[in-house]
């Protein structure tokens, strides 16, 4: 069976398209065509069921050797989105820059993760690897005020990571979300997360011309349902397209 590092490297991305790889969770791949990769929120090992009692029901889809990625981009300290196993061994090359919120600085500091790496806060721009990264506001709760979401521009492609939020109509009206390109949000409903029905509702305001749910399938207790996801948006929002990736599959927007 094709490991995913070898799957990636392979998978072909023509000029004028963005290669999209979910790898379970919260964690994706973009890949240019030029060949720079990066991953946001990869979440490589199985920290959460050592921590918290979480464990992980998705299966190991690479190490954090696997892939030396141009960046890593984590949108909150939340161990699922900045894992403190494997942040540290993905970074060991020294050619991985660490784009992190500005809520996991006292996890860097005491993994002592020093160099090649940016904090950023809403409203922050940075360019990595060839892509614009633009953070914008999501609503993970009191605990949780450092995360962002993320706008990825690859040569005018955009793509809206919503990170881990709650529904907030007030976030999602604002002009800067129209003719996006890929719409990516959670739909599990709990710990401060928006739910199925809420999810189809962003994708109505939004119209993204395609929505990717996610974080869903790895925790027990996490929840989501990406069947039901489906069925509201067969039935309430049929003209919008949406797609259930497999873990560790790709696709070019």
């Amino acid at each position: 069976m094709e490991s995913f590092a070898s799957y990636l490297s392979s998978f072909r991305v023509k000029e004028g398209q963005t290669g999209v790889f979910w790898l379970g969770q919260a964690g994706f791949v973009f890949k240019r065509a030029s060949g720079e990769v990066i991953a946001v929120d990869p979440y490589f090992s199985d920290c959460c069921n050592r921590y918290f009692g979480f464990r992980r029901m998705i299966p190991f889809l690479m190490t954090p050797y696997d892939v030396i990625f141009d960046a890593i981009v984590c949108t909150h300290a939340h161990y699922d989105h900045f894992d403190p196993d494997g942040i540290p061994l993905a970074l060991q090359s020294g050619r991985t820059e660490l784009i992190a919120a500005y809520d996991c600085k006292p996890e860097c500091e005491r993994l002592n993760i020093q160099d090649n790496v940016k904090y950023i806060r809403v409203g922050d721009a940075v360019r990595t690897a060839g892509f614009e990264i633009n953070a914008v506001p999501c609503d993970h709760g009191a605990g949780t005020l450092h995360a962002v979401g993320l706008i990825i521009n690859d040569g005018g492609r955009r793509v809206y990571i919503m990170g881990d939020t709650c529904l907030r109509r007030d976030y999602i009206s604002n002009p800067v979300f129209v003719g996006i390109d890929l719409l990516i949000l959670p739909i599990n409903g709990a710990y401060g997360n928006m739910n199925e029905r809420e999810a189809a509702e962003v994708c109505s305001v939004i119209k993204p011309k395609l929505a990717v749910p996610c974080h869903f399938g790895n925790f027990a207790e996490h929840g989501g349902n990406p069947g039901l996801y489906a069925d509201i948006m067969k039935k309430e929002h049929s003209d919008l397209p949406y797609r259930i990736m497999r873990v560790g599959e790709g696709i070019c927007i």
